[in-house]
């Protein structure tokens, strides 16, 4: 779908989506290195043991940016209007996450057509790690 295409947009179509991984510890290393995350859980296993975890975790906003991708790719950010998710589970190394939307809505809001969003960022067995929500314009 282009963005010249949002007006015949329908509630329960599903946008591409963005699917990213496996998540691997050189991954987290260089997120921390751009995010300036430098977290030690997110990239040193023999902290992340001595917290009582399997290993190292990803960065909760590594999986946002992806879910960020599959909005803006659509839509295109100059029609973003808000966007949120809370972080359900962990993302784990080596988790293969696909990232999804799912038109919610469409409604009116200062003076637009806009479009409510479900995201949704889950794993290959279906574990959801972020859910939220992103409104865009139509035009």
């Amino acid at each position: 779908m282009t963005t010249d295409n949002l007006n015949s947009v329908q509630v329960g179509d599903a946008l591409p989506p963005t699917v990213f991984g496996p998540v691997t510890r050189g991954m987290l290393a260089l997120y921390a290195g751009a995010s300036g995350d430098h977290n030690p859980i997110h990239i040193d296993s023999d902290y992340a043991k001595k917290a009582g975890l399997p290993d190292v975790f990803a960065q909760g906003m590594l999986s946002f940016g992806g879910l960020g991708q599959v909005v803006t790719k659509w839509a295109g950010l100059d029609r973003l209007r808000s966007f949120g998710a809370r972080f359900v589970s962990m993302t784990q190394v080596h988790d293969v996450i696909s990232c999804t939307g799912t038109v919610a809505e469409r409604f009116e809001a200062e003076g637009e057509v806009r479009l409510r969003i479900n995201v949704l960022a889950q794993t290959q067995d279906g574990r959801q790690t972020l859910v939220g929500e992103a409104v865009v314009a139509v035009g």
